[in-house]
């Protein structure tokens, strides 16, 4: 029987949205520990920017909501790492913040093809590359709005929710194979996209957004804000031989948010 103890050093990683904000955390925190990383993201400009400070990482320019692009990244992926032991499924979008009457049909549309239908695109090309792993995991990006009714986020709720049901179904049917598949919810997570949130959830309900960011904290037990990093090493964790009987878990990383 093949030896399945391996580290994070020798791991072949993708990384979705892997060039800024949290994506971007993972991958280096990946790549720091020695693993071989390769990432996509939306943005052209972003994968410029990473491939002169990491040179030696795999970038692909990918619209995780189209298919066709999908299948392209992993073509990639299979050229420039030779196979793939993690699928960090991280990519995702805020949606619109708005009552349920007033957000419309191509905003909900773009939110799932985006934070859902992504997910599952990446998984269904990156599974018969991860059954040749010996130490095999996905780590769908979830948010602990996938636990939480989130008021005015209806769109991107729903897609968190249903992540956590995609990863849970997925570590039942992939578990024999011997791939490990867990769901990450971070909380409040420092940085230009909560701010944004607070912006726009603060002028929805008419408040200033220094009031808006003092109810987000106050709903948090330890009454802070996490950060990138406390869900990338959590992710480290999972995908290392440590990790290795741990799956079908939702994981929280914020503080344990009582309520949004």
């Amino acid at each position: 029987m093949a030896d399945k103890k391996q580290t994070n050093k020798s791991l072949r990683v993708l990384v979705t949205a892997g060039a800024s904000g949290i994506g971007r955390v993972l991958a280096e925190s990946f790549a720091n520990a020695g693993a071989r990383v390769h990432i996509c993201d939306i943005s052209n400009d972003a994968l410029l920017e990473v491939s002169k400070a990491y040179p030696d990482w795999g970038v692909s320019q990918c619209d995780v909501s189209d298919e066709t692009q999908v299948a392209q990244l992993f073509a990639e992926v299979k050229i420039n790492l030779g196979g793939l032991d993690v699928l960090i499924n991280n990519a995702g979008i805020a949606g619109p913040t708005g009552g349920i009457e007033e957000i419309s049909g191509q905003e909900w549309r773009q939110t799932v093809d985006v934070n859902l239908n992504g997910q599952f695109y990446c998984a269904s090309q990156a599974v018969p590359l991860l059954k040749q792993s010996l130490n095999a995991s996905i780590v769908c990006i979830s948010s602990v709005a996938g636990r939480l009714g989130y008021a005015y986020r209806t769109p991107y709720a729903a897609t968190k929710w249903a992540i956590i049901g995609l990863a849970k179904s997925l570590a039942i049917e992939l578990g024999p194979s011997g791939i490990r598949v867990n769901a990450l919810l971070p909380g409040i997570v420092e940085g230009p996209r909560i701010e944004k949130v607070i912006s726009d959830r603060a002028q929805t309900l008419g408040i200033t957004y220094d009031e808006m960011e003092q109810e987000y904290i106050n709903k948090v037990s330890l009454r802070r804000m996490v950060n990138a990093q406390d869900v990338a090493n959590q992710a480290l964790f999972l995908c290392s031989s440590t990790g290795m009987n741990i799956s079908g878990q939702s994981i929280s990383i914020c503080g344990n948010v009582e309520v949004l």
